[in-house]
């Protein structure tokens, strides 16, 4: 996502150069760049203009002080312009009212609404300790409430059970008469997408705003609709009084220009971005972290917070004392800190939180087949026994054929995955014994762009 625009703001810092203060005229070819880079990525006219207009205005007369370059100074600009055009700072859910706090989920269909519904009663579920019930009030795609359901059953939470025959509105009113009696504490509502906008779908909707009055109305928009995105959240925002927007398909093939333009045109904070299709894929939006990775400067904040998320303390621990202690490292080990890096959404994921020049050293195959092969190396282990794994020494010849039949691989295979094992348990034996200058010179070889 947004790998075009990142590639063509950063050609502006090569641009300028050598000049004591920016002016008019030696920005004027960075700005067109940046105008070419916005319009490439979708972004509403509308809000190019004004951007670039902000943009040139903060610029003008700003000093080039210390190290920084001309072009590393209007970066800076940039930076700041883009954080305020996504909204500056996260805003989160506002759910102090009295149980249940209602949730409207809006959108077109194929947005990712059912998912995000379930995506979201997740997130309350785990990080805020909600009891949540989540329903859906559209009848006019019976799948649409088997997806729920099934979605409802994967997050852990409670689902209102409904039918095509019932009318949205008997339906979000018995769902609310259910959660007050079992103590829900959120009340997420699915609501009816349609493939385009109609006048019938903005009634039904506005209707349900105004019997449920919801403390928080979220419009679902897919990242990948570009312009159209702007034309979608106009209408609902006419609608309705939206509180926030969530953006998904960030991850896709998506140009980047609904993040830019949705904020914009609502008015309305973006709350939420949603990456992949697992139930664990929603983040807070942070507009300067966004703007951070558009620019190529990483975002090295959400993927700490994902580590945190993701890794299993306890197991965390527990290696430690064990590689304190001198005990082996073994493959059952490697097969832990593999597992953990998938719960932090693979190579992928880390790489696109990376500041560009370490995601680039890093990232030499495809962050696909980076994670493709991570998934073999853990089908490989899977298909050893608790003792082979425990004495990686004892697999020979005939072992390791046996491994690799069970695992569907070459014996190749195998054989790469024990020498990358034997590098790892070297480097991890060098730091139990606090030799760190040691480790970091192992590392040498098995980092791509570690010098």
């Amino acid at each position: 996502m947004l790998e075009n625009l990142s590639q063509r703001l950063g050609r502006v810092v090569k641009t300028l150069r050598g000049e004591a203060r920016l002016t008019e005229d030696n920005i004027a070819d960075a700005l067109r760049e940046v105008r070419m880079a916005l319009l490439e990525a979708d972004v509403a006219l509308p809000v190019v203009k004004d951007f670039i207009a902000a943009v040139r205005e903060k610029a003008i007369g700003e000093e080039v002080v210390g190290s920084l370059s001309p072009g590393q100074a209007l970066i800076g600009v940039v930076h700041r312009e883009l954080t305020r055009l996504m909204g500056e700072a996260h805003v989160g859910l506002n759910l102090a009212t009295q149980p249940p706090a209602i949730i409207l989920m809006a959108g077109l269909q194929g947005a990712g609404k059912t998912t995000t519904v379930g995506k979201l009663a997740k997130l309350l579920r785990e990080t805020q300790k909600k009891k949540v019930l989540v329903v859906s009030c559209d009848v006019y795609r019976p799948a649409a409430i088997a997806q729920l359901k099934t979605v409802a059953g994967q997050a852990g939470v409670d689902f209102f059970p409904s039918t095509v025959d019932d009318k949205p509105l008997d339906i979000a009113r018995g769902a609310v008469d259910w959660a007050k009696r079992h103590h829900h504490e959120v009340l997420l509502v699915d609501t009816a997408g349609r493939l385009a906008i109609d006048e019938a779908m903005m009634r039904e909707i506005a209707e349900l705003h105004a019997a449920l009055k919801p403390i928080e109305t979220l419009f679902v928009v897919d990242a990948m609709l570009g312009q159209d995105a702007v034309n979608t959240a106009r209408a609902f925002n006419e609608a309705l009084p939206l509180t926030g927007v969530v953006l998904t398909k960030l991850d896709g093939d998506a140009r980047g220009g609904a993040a830019l333009s949705v904020r914009h045109v609502t008015g309305r904070p973006i709350k939420f971005a949603g990456i992949g299709e697992k139930l664990g894929g929603l983040e807070p939006f942070h507009p300067e972290r966004m703007a951070s990775r558009i620019l190529g400067m990483g975002d090295v904040l959400s993927l700490i917070e994902e580590a945190q998320k993701g890794v299993d303390q306890e197991k965390a621990v527990a290696l430690a004392k064990k590689l304190k202690s001198g005990k082996d490292f073994d493959l059952a080990d490697f097969r832990e800190q593999i597992v953990q890096m998938r719960k932090m959404g693979g190579v992928g994921g880390m790489l696109d939180k990376l500041p560009a020049q370490f995601a680039k050293a890093a990232g030499q195959m495809p962050a696909g087949a980076a994670d493709k092969s991570i998934l073999r190396i853990e089908g490989i282990i899977n298909s050893m026994t608790p003792h082979e794994r425990a004495n990686p020494d004892l697999i020979k010849a005939s072992r390791k054929r046996r491994i690799a039949t069970g695992a569907g691989v070459q014996v190749q295979e195998v054989n790469r995955l024990l020498n990358q094992f034997e590098q790892t348990r070297k480097m991890m034996k060098q730091f139990s014994r606090g030799g760190i200058g040691k480790m970091m010179r192992s590392m040498k070889g098995m980092m791509p762009g570690m010098r």
